[in-house]
């Protein structure tokens, strides 16, 4: 019960101090002229302040360093005897981190100064990419934000993990295309990976899943359809380095039963609708002869509104296809083989219905 409370009380705190940041945030860029204007490859057609990374980032950031002072605090002054030994034990793996919560504020600050450069000064994407290889072997190597696939070598778990989060940082870039969509899918599979994390009793990666959580939803409330205001590379950036590091950190191949190896594959399953996004319109880009990083209006969500749906339908589609795939994705530890294979052929036939209401009315 004391736990519950606590992370109830990190969520809210997140989710409030998110929402007031997001408010004044906004404000300034008006103010400011940061604001994203319409152009050509964007969907919106009016201008919207840009900023809500800024009060994500600071929330996170901030989180996580008040989250080591509180854990010093709390060992040094004796209070361990007011909550129990237990609480002092969570304060002490906590501190027991700070190497790991350093090295992630400081990946996530890097990866915030280079979206927040570009979303004032627009920078090339080579240059975007290969600081976003740097922080996330940086990450892997030193934060300990990595898969292990059985592999002994340090270095080639780190390059693999490196790979896999730029992947997802740039899937969740991608996915910032239409009014709510990275924040509200980035919540949907950061809350199953939380799950996965309670189920294996990963206080730790619970805390930080719950603190994201509540920063999304705190920002969401200005950003649903209609937004309010755009988060921007700075806010994107971060997301899906924050998405991929708890797809890493969340414990799976043990919670599996007599020696299953599939669990490990949960975070593939969480992330599908995501990677369609990815995938599919890079596919697109590169058979069109265009570059996969210059931007357009060809992401799923806009092939979905141009079947009917309005802004609001389109990413609620989205959302329900994230949740059945990720509740699905949630179970996978306790079935069997089979099992696992009808969850798989599930995640497919998901995204098979996102390609059918795509396709649907070209020839009409």
């Amino acid at each position: 019960m004391t736990l519950f409370i606590a992370a109830l009380s990190l969520f809210f705190i997140a989710f409030g101090t998110t929402a007031i940041l997001t408010a004044i945030v906004q404000k300034l860029s008006t103010q400011k002229s940061f604001v994203s204007v319409p152009v050509e490859d964007r969907y919106h057609k009016a201008p919207v302040p840009l900023g809500g990374g800024i009060a994500i980032f600071i929330t996170m950031a901030a989180a996580l360093l008040a989250g080591l002072a509180a854990a010093k605090i709390y060992l040094v002054t004796g209070w361990p005897d007011v909550f129990g030994s237990a609480a002092a034990e969570y304060a002490a793996n906590f501190l027991g981190k700070t190497t790991q919560l350093l090295v992630i504020v400081l990946s996530m600050s890097l990866l915030f100064a280079v979206g927040l450069w570009d979303d004032k000064k627009h920078l090339g994407p080579f240059f975007k990419l290969a600081v976003q290889f740097i922080v996330a072997f940086f990450a892997a190597l030193f934060a300990d934000v990595r898969v292990e696939l059985f592999i002994e070598s340090r270095f080639i778990t780190s390059m693999l993990s490196a790979l896999w989060i730029v992947l997802i940082i740039n899937a969740f870039n991608f996915l910032d295309n239409m009014d709510g969509l990275s924040a509200g899918i980035a919540a949907i599979a950061s809350c199953i990976l939380l799950t996965a994390a309670v189920i294996s009793e990963q206080v730790f990666v619970s805390s930080l899943a719950v603190v994201f959580i509540g920063s999304l939803l705190g920002f969401l409330v200005f950003n649903f359809p209609p937004a309010k205001i755009f988060m921007g590379d700075a806010g994107s950036l971060v997301i899906g380095f924050f998405v991929a590091l708890l797809t890493l950190r969340t414990t799976y191949y043990n919670q599996a039963q007599s020696g299953r190896w599939y669990p490990v594959l949960l975070p593939l399953i969480v992330m599908a609708v995501p990677l369609y996004d990815f995938l599919s319109v890079t596919f697109l880009r590169i058979k069109q002869g265009k570059s996969p990083f210059v931007g357009d209006t060809q992401h799923f969500s806009h092939r979905l509104k141009r079947r009917g749906l309005n802004d609001t339908q389109t990413v609620l589609t989205l959302y329900l296809a994230t949740l059945t795939t990720g509740l699905s994705a949630a179970f996978l530890y306790q079935v069997d083989a089979a099992g696992a294979v009808m969850i798989f052929l599930q995640t497919f036939m998901v995204l098979a219905i996102i390609a059918v209401l795509e396709a649907a009315g070209k020839n009409g």
